[in-house]
């Protein structure tokens, strides 16, 4: 099972938008507010929003139209590196991809892996040839 911020990935996928064109950011807001509804910190938290808001602007995420979603950060390189990574079938856990796509500095992880591989596992990663 996946963290609390790779369910919201799911969560922000999966939602039922009842006609509505909800953009990526609208529907990770709600998914962390379902979540996290005490803790306007955690719905806050950059890493695992950036990460979701990168692969969805780069249409990596099944039924998310590409687009400009997230500013150019860190986190965006990093999730679609891990996308590569678990393509390629090299790595396949947190801290395995964690360690490859920092190159191996030391920087603490913030869910970012967690909301790429919850998105890998159930399939709603855009797999290209």
């Amino acid at each position: 099972m996946a963290n609390r911020y790779g369910e919201a990935a799911l969560l922000a996928v999966r939602m039922e938008t009842y006609g509505k064109a909800l953009s990526p950011m609208e529907r990770w807001n709600d998914a962390v507010k379902k979540l996290y509804p005490t803790s306007p910190t955690a719905q806050r938290k950059g890493g695992p929003r950036n990460a979701f808001l990168s692969l969805c602007e780069g249409g990596l995420v099944k039924g998310i139209n590409p687009g400009q979603y997230a500013p150019s950060n860190k986190h965006k390189a990093y999730a679609t590196r891990a996308v590569s990574l678990l393509a390629a079938g090299t790595h396949k856990t947190v801290n395995a991809l964690w360690a490859e796509v920092t190159d191996g500095e030391d920087i603490p992880h913030g869910s970012q892996m967690d909301v790429v591989l919850a998105l890998w596992k159930n399939d709603l990663i855009v797999r290209r040839a």
